[in-house]
């Protein structure tokens, strides 16, 4: 009788494995996860998606996949089972589990997670969903076994699938600089900067990048900076770095986003520590990510106030937030901030108010 056991050395006559294990994630961020995980396994996704993912590892013999669903709200875990290389086993294990006492509800002919699959599904003691299927074919839509409307939401759900795939390009240190002619969602320079470069052509290269960015892209630059210049024929840098020939002044590069205008400027990383120290220079791996402006209208404008702990803030926008005093900011601008998480700083001032509410001050006797 077939069993679900399997090692990774277990080949049928033609080579294949009989049985992969199945595991399924839920993911807050699919793009991502499928990034992260592609490093991770050292192959790329089998198939994806933008809203789902899978990836097929021969050693051990595993299906891999990502569903776009909060695991703040579902958890981590979207199911797990057996993929059967024939119906014959698929249906031997089924019988030997109903004979158990296991219940299993099956499913003929399924379209689910861009395939065509038979299957039965059984639940452990603890409301697991375990699969047992059958890979029938590909096919080039969800399908309504597991619709995505079920998994996020008929909104989220609309909005993803009538969503395009982004537009991405990225430029590693060394390579021609040539994004492609459709604009593009995000633009990332991986040590681009790290080659002698001068300040003209610095600037020249990031209005060139904005003028390749939808509104609202984003550019995302990842190279070694410094707090000072430094000579580029100082630079003598062990191991892997040894390809970094030029060393960007941070300031000088912030400078350069502003002046090219990019918003909305974050250094994602920035380590308390220097990857390396030239007699008292230090050298930093450094990620800064900025977007452009969205053409979008103002949306209503309101007051907010900002409540400290800084006597007071500015933004990219030319805005200033002394603390305690009512601005007047249009709600892009409120969208930008909170994107930024700085939000938690602010009162939001109603655009009217229908009620007075309780302060809490009891009067003086």
């Amino acid at each position: 009788m077939t069993s679900v056991a399997t090692n990774s050395g277990s080949t049928t006559g033609n080579g294949t494995i009989p049985v992969r294990f199945h595991l399924s994630l839920n993911v807050s961020d699919l793009p991502q996860a499928v990034e992260f995980f592609e490093r991770v396994l050292g192959q790329p996704a089998a198939k994806k998606q933008s809203d789902y993912a899978k990836f097929e590892l021969d050693s051990p013999p595993l299906v891999f996949s990502l569903q776009p669903r909060s695991p703040a709200v579902h958890g981590s875990l979207n199911h797990v089972g057996f993929r059967f290389a024939d119906s014959t086993s698929l249906v031997d294990v089924q019988r030997r589990l109903e004979q158990a006492g296991v219940r299993t509800v099956r499913e003929e002919g399924v379209e689910c997670c861009y395939a065509k699959q038979t299957k039965f599904w059984v639940n452990d003691l603890d409301q697991r969903l375990w699969e047992f299927y059958v890979l029938e074919g590909d096919i080039d839509h969800r399908g309504a076994g597991q619709p995505l409307e079920n998994m996020i939401g008929a909104e989220a759900a609309a909005r993803m699938t009538s969503a395009r795939e982004p537009v991405v390009y990225e430029h590693f240190m060394g390579q021609p600089f040539a994004p492609p002619l459709e604009a593009c969602d995000e633009i990332r320079l991986r040590g681009t900067f790290n080659l002698p470069i001068t300040p003209s052509e610095l600037r020249e290269r990031l209005s060139e990048a904005r003028r390749h960015l939808r509104p609202g892209g984003k550019i995302h630059l990842h190279q070694m900076t410094s707090d000072v210049a430094v000579a580029d024929e100082a630079l003598s840098l062990p191991g892997r770095a040894s390809v970094v020939k030029h060393v960007p002044v941070r300031a000088e590069l912030l400078e350069a986003l502003r002046d090219a205008e990019f918003e909305q400027i974050v250094i994602s990383k920035f380590a308390s520590k220097p990857c390396f120290d030239l007699g008292g220079v230090e050298l930093r791996e450094t990620i800064i990510e900025a977007r452009i402006a969205a053409e979008a209208p103002c949306n209503g404008r309101f007051d907010v106030v900002y409540r400290g702990p800084f006597a007071v803030i500015h933004d990219d926008e030319g805005h200033s937030y002394p603390r305690g005093e009512r601005v007047e900011i249009c709600r892009n601008t409120w969208n930008a901030l909170e994107a930024a998480g700085v939000t938690d700083q602010f009162t939001r001032i109603a655009e009217k108010t229908e009620q007075l509410v309780s302060c809490g001050v009891s009067p003086v006797c």
